[in-house]
């Protein structure tokens, strides 16, 4: 849990300030309290899989792809939501590594131009209770890289110089599985090649509905509640 506390740590962009005034009239910056948040069931395993597509655009450039899944691997504690106690966090999200999505059957809006994308490292996601909930993931550093070939070689990384995070927001199942949905979340990008590349381009909308299901046990729903 130890990259899991740092995470919350670091906020994530989950808490806001609030500024109140006090008697003197000076400006007294204060953290607002963040709802208590509890996610279930505790220990199991989850895979996230996208819903439709998923959509990348950086300047001229969008990316789409109609294949994306994290899962767990057969070892290790990645995809799964932390064991109790650790599940519930009273003043804030609870956070999971998590293996990283991989991409596939993508294309391009460029006419002769065709894309892979390569994902690295450990990611995370943190969930946090709220009116809407929310989950935020986490990309690490250069944790994302998309190449074009054909007309425009173009090599575009997320998080190229710290990992990044977006946030999106979190709908519990109702007969079916949770989701996660991330509207125009801006991911920062470096972007290098040549012509046709959008080498000024230094953030990417990224567009995507997960579903998020229960691997243990497959008539569970992951839920975040309070």
């Amino acid at each position: 849990m130890t990259k899991s506390r740092t995470w919350l740590a670091s906020g994530l962009g989950l808490v806001t300030a609030a500024l109140t005034l006090t008697g003197t009239g000076v400006a007294d910056a204060r953290p607002a309290p963040a709802d208590s948040t509890t996610v279930t069931p505790a220990g199991h395993a989850f895979t996230a899989k996208v819903n439709g597509k998923a959509t990348f655009k950086a300047g001229s450039v969008t990316l789409t792809c109609s294949v994306s899944v994290s899962q767990p691997s057969a070892t290790g504690t990645n995809n799964h939501i932390p064991q109790a106690p650790d599940n519930t966090n009273p003043a804030g999200p609870v956070a999971s590594d998590i293996n990283p999505p991989t991409y596939s059957s993508c294309t391009t809006n460029l006419p002769g131009v065709t894309a892979t994308v390569t994902t690295t490292g450990t990611w995370g996601v943190s969930m946090q209770n709220g009116s809407p909930a929310s989950a935020t993931l986490t990309v690490p550093t250069a944790g994302f890289v998309l190449q074009t070939s054909g007309l425009a070689s173009c090599t575009v990384t997320s998080a190229p110089t710290g990992p990044s995070s977006v946030t999106g927001s979190w709908t519990n199942g109702n007969g079916g599985p949770s989701k996660i949905t991330f509207v125009n979340a801006a991911v920062p990008v470096k972007v290098t090649g040549g012509f046709g590349c959008p080498t000024g381009a230094v953030t990417s909308a990224f567009n995507a509905v997960y579903d998020v299901t229960d691997v243990t046990d497959p008539a569970s729903q992951i839920t975040v509640s309070g």
